[in-house]
């Protein structure tokens, strides 16, 4: 099949797959609604009204609207840093972008309280992501951006700095808001409203404009550092814009999302093998996997224990170990 034809194929099947789980997000919850009223609210159509449109409306539409936002995010975020570092096992969390995040997040909750309202703990949360994010662009400084290893190292020694730092919170703080701290560092989208969905949206908008705009380069990675020399492209330029892109991608959706992995270690995977490595198409099908894969991690998460609600990160945590084992068994 020509790669254009199936390139095609694979984003309108993925489109599909998307409107078809976003409605079933915002059907699915404690109280089940019929798929035939959502999609008519949804559509601004002549809807049941009354508690049903307010339920779809104020709360899981929103809800499901960051689902998309941060599984497309963290799913590019994975690709650009597995590309760049070479590494296919390579995550936004293995550089540190989560753990500065939690570290400011774990202080709002255990030492300074809501100063903010409801914008504290975002915001406590994006700070603290940038900040591990500078440290590890700052000791890249010190070495001239050489070598992926130290990347690699860099962001695992600042991730293992600022986990010490929130285990430190979270231990000399009110053992009250113990349970507060373990449900946001697991992950969920229990924070999402329409008046905060902008800053995940910002980070999706930086990091998918980066892609695309960078995708030549990126592409010409694929063949080395002397090739794409060869080719005018600096692989030490890019990769240093593919890592604040990232950082700030990931700050954003940390702080609303809290803490889930694996989304961007497993999509690229699953990308490739369904168009290619080129990473103009490749983009674009990351993005789709990652917000289909969070919507239904988020049904499974209210779903598997109703009416309790797991953590996310636990469901999607679960299916990335499988998917880990997996991928070691076949290919290493």
């Amino acid at each position: 099949m020509p790669a254009l034809r199936r390139n095609l194929l694979v984003t309108a099947g993925l489109l599909a797959l998307l409107a078809a789980s976003f409605v079933a997000s915002v059907s699915v919850g404690a109280t089940s609604l019929p798929f035939r009223d959502v999609v008519a609210i949804l559509l601004g159509g002549e809807g049941p009204g009354g508690a049903m449109e307010r339920i779809v409306l104020e709360l899981r539409a929103p809800r499901a609207l960051l689902a998309v936002l941060v599984g497309a995010g963290l799913a590019v975020v994975g690709m650009l840093l597995q590309s760049a570092t070479r590494n296919d096992l390579a995550d936004p969390f293995l550089f540190g972008l989560s753990s500065g995040a939690a570290a400011g997040a774990v202080f709002v909750i255990n030492v300074s309280g809501d100063v903010l309202g409801v914008w504290t703990l975002p915001v406590a949360a994006f700070v603290g992501g940038l900040m591990s994010a500078i440290t590890v662009l700052a000791l890249l400084a010190r070495t001239g951006f050489a070598g992926t290893s130290r990347l690699i190292l860099a962001g695992l020694a600042v991730s293992f700095l600022f986990a010490a730092l929130t285990n430190f919170l979270v231990f000399s703080g009110d053992q009250r808001a113990a349970h507060s701290v373990v449900f946001w560092s697991l992950g969920g989208l229990g924070l999402a409203r329409w008046d905060n969905l902008a800053i995940a949206g910002a980070g999706v908008v930086v990091v998918l404009g980066g892609a695309l705009a960078l995708r030549r380069s990126l592409d010409a990675l694929l063949a080395g550092d002397d090739t794409a020399d060869s080719l005018g492209i600096s692989p030490g330029r890019t990769r240093f814009l593919i890592f604040v892109a990232s950082a700030f991608a990931t700050a954003s959706f940390v702080s609303l999302s809290g803490v889930i992995g694996f989304v961007g270690m497993m999509v690229p995977h699953i990308g490739r093998a369904l168009v290619g490595p080129l990473h103009g198409p490749l983009t674009l099908a990351c993005a789709g996997i990652g917000a289909v894969l969070l919507l239904g991690g988020d049904i499974a998460a209210r779903t598997i224990l109703a009416p309790q609600e797991l953590p996310l990160g636990i469901v999607i945590g679960a299916l990335g170990a499988c998917f880990v084992i997996a991928l070691v068994l076949l290919r290493y």
